[in-house]
């Protein structure tokens, strides 16, 4: 379908239009004319005029809500329904709208944004939510509906793309003119939800979505269901609904029913019936049950959350936080399994008002991961940036926290941590009144370490995933796993247990679940639970040189997720443990897409014994190659010692 491309609202020049914000390069491709996909027009219109709820603010009835925010002859809309609001500006005396704002992104906030695009005003959407606008059509080539167990309805998405001009992210203001606009985190009706808080006309005013339709009610419950029997997206709004009412909003303006004003009392009522409908379906402990374990004056432990992390209050209200991860197991697995294939997990604060309202909390000064996987490190990124906090670590770990496209292993989190120090093993150190140890501690992971300290007159020890006890099973002592992609070699997880034998603890307090005594039998069971497992490994691995049976990635390229231009020369290392007890020699060189280039060509690497070895090629993507899809393979076809492996090692490239 073609399109008048030089239509335009009144008073909305294209210079002007580019004026209004960051990101509009998404529609450059409509400034300059192109083709672009849209839905066909639709022969149905809402009926209706805008109404005015106060000086600056209306509302409109389309297949959602749409409110229109004013300042002067220019004007911001939430959420976008069919497009007809647009047409009716000009009776409210707008010439200019500015941007539209989504709460969500179901078909009926948005089904005319095509019209939006057409008309080159930008579009600003939940940022876990930007996929299912800008790649809407992938998303349908993708949706399972076959052996349907994934519920969750995102059967509303749009059925075309829609270019977006940025992403509303959580927790962020979005201003304009006189307005700023805060994004909160509202999952519940979509994962992704958001509400958007402004004082208009001297309001907290609530842009809501469909969190909530009327004092005490929901418009849907079966939008609450993310998965087969669960009841995800009620914990959610229970959730979302709580941090809601701590924002005192005097207006909540929702996507369908009338806007509420007094809101306290109906988001109240909601809470508790969702609460009692929760209940009834006896679900897992809800986000907002979650209660830490006060273990000393100066140390809380919270269990629930998907992984436990600590907090050390010193005398001075200062914090130092072990890991700090997703709020419960709920919205972990829910935020794991649904974001983008280029998007991170969502992460939703918690436990900050307790610890500042019953333990003295006045400051985040720093945290410590205890090792690098996500469900620990989730909230570190939020912590740095709206707490200052300081990320502190052991010292194998700072290349996979500022580097996360580094390495193909495990758990990682695609956000760049910026670390500001490093410990080596056995360093100690002093935070505030408090002195620790540090120590490697691998096993679960190469990149895990153990801290070490007293307090309140207990030592503990705090030991991440290394291993857990088995209080429903006592008789089975300590527990751990194993994990080949981790980095994981055959002596690892005794080194863990040399830590606690070493540094004789009190108490473990894991990376999961409830802090726990220690006793010597479960130490002893423990290590010869682990010369068991060494000797399974000896049995069945055919090398004699076991750890190349445990080791997938022994050989591998770095970044294992690299970044490219047309035009574009990049390095890319190829990295090699050594696990024979002699020199090992490797040939290598790079299977890449037509037309690109490597230098040199071919490369030979000598690796001592139990050694790390390394050769740099130099990768070139020809000027004006266009990529068949957005990320590409490449390989490395390997030698090792004159014997041929074949392309045992490969690397992903995004072409930008």
């Amino acid at each position: 379908m073609s399109h008048d491309h030089d239509r335009k609202p009144p008073g909305l020049s294209r210079r002007g239009f580019l004026q209004t914000g960051a990101g509009l390069a998404a529609w450059e491709a409509v400034a300059q004319g192109q083709e672009v996909t849209t839905a066909p027009e639709s022969t149905m219109l809402p009926g209706g005029k805008p109404v005015r709820l106060s000086e600056h603010l209306y509302v409109f009835k389309d297949t959602c809500n749409v409110y229109l925010v004013q300042n002067g002859t220019e004007a911001l809309l939430i959420d976008f329904g069919s497009g007809r609001l647009m047409e009716l500006a000009p009776s409210l005396g707008i010439s200019k709208i500015n941007w539209i704002l989504h709460t969500h992104h179901h078909r009926d906030q948005a089904q005319g944004d095509h019209k939006a695009v057409t008309e080159r005003i930008p579009i600003a959407v939940p940022a876990h939510e930007r996929h299912l606008f800008e790649d809407a059509e992938n998303f349908w080539r993708n949706r399972r509906i076959n052996h349907l167990y994934a519920v969750r309805n995102n059967f509303m998405t749009l059925t075309r793309n829609v270019p977006t001009a940025r992403p509303l992210e959580d927790y962020e203001t979005f201003r304009w003119g006189p307005y700023e606009f805060f994004v909160l985190p509202t999952p519940g009706h979509t994962i992704g939800a958001v509400t958007l808080i402004a004082k208009v006309d001297g309001k907290t005013v609530a842009f809501s979505g469909d969190l909530i339709a009327a004092p005490g009610k929901v418009q849907t419950l079966h939008d609450l269901q993310y998965t087969y029997a669960g009841m995800e997206g009620v914990d959610f709004s229970v959730y979302s609904l709580t941090r809601l009412a701590e924002r005192n909003p005097e207006l909540v303006c929702p996507s369908h029913g009338e806007p509420i004003p007094d809101p306290i009392p109906g988001i109240k009522e909601l809470i508790g019936k969702l609460s009692d409908w929760y209940d009834y379906w006896r679900g897992p402990t809800m986000i907002v049950r979650n209660r830490p374990i006060v273990m000393s004056p100066h140390l809380v432990a919270h269990h629930l959350a998907v992984s436990s992390f600590y907090a050390i209050i010193s005398d001075s209200g200062k914090a130092l936080f072990l890991d700090y991860g997703s709020a419960s197991n709920t919205s972990f697995l829910v935020f794991k399994d649904w974001p983008d294939v280029h998007d991170r997990m969502r992460f939703l604060e918690h436990s900050i008002d307790t610890l500042r309202a019953q333990h003295g909390l006045k400051s985040i000064d720093v945290v410590m991961p205890s090792h690098t996987h996500d469900d620990h490190i989730n909230g570190i990124p939020h912590l740095a940036r709206h707490y200052g906090t300081k990320v502190w670590c052991y010292e194998n770990m700072k290349e996979i926290l500022e580097n996360p496209r580094g390495r193909n292993i495990g758990c990682i989190l695609p956000d760049t941590i910026a670390v500001e120090r490093t410990f080596r093993d056995r360093e100690t150190f002093r935070w505030e009144e408090f002195e620790f140890t540090v120590a490697h501690s691998p096993g679960h992971t190469e990149y895990q370490m153990a801290l070490f300290a007293t307090i309140d007159g207990t030592r503990v020890s705090f030991t991440g995933d290394a291993f857990f006890n088995t209080p429903a099973n006592p008789d089975d002592g300590l527990r751990h796993n194993l994990i080949y992609r981790n980095d994981v070699y055959s002596d690892s997880h005794m080194k863990s247990l040399r830590n606690i034998l070493d540094f004789e603890p009190n108490v473990i307090a894991p990376g999961h679940g409830r802090p726990f005594l220690l006793n010597r039998t479960d130490l002893a069971l423990f290590q010869n639970r682990l010369k068991q497992q060494k000797s399974h490994f000896e049995g069945l691995i055919a090398d004699p040189d076991v750890d190349f049976g445990l080791d997938p990635s022994w050989i591998h390229l770095y970044p294992y997720q690299m970044l490219l231009k047309p035009g574009e020369t990049r390095p890319l290392e190829l990295r090699i443990r050594n696990h024979r007890t002699r020199p090992m020699v490797v040939d290598a060189s790079l299977v890449l897409p037509d037309g690109w280039r490597s230098r040199p060509t071919r490369a030979r690497v000598s690796v001592p014994a139990k050694s790390l070895g390394k050769s740099v090629f130099q990768v070139s993507v020809p000027a004006g190659w266009v990529p068949p899809m957005p990320r590409v393979a490449i390989a490395a076809d390997i030698m090792a010692d004159a014997e041929y492996l074949g392309q045992i090692a490969e690397a992903v490239v995004d072409v930008k």
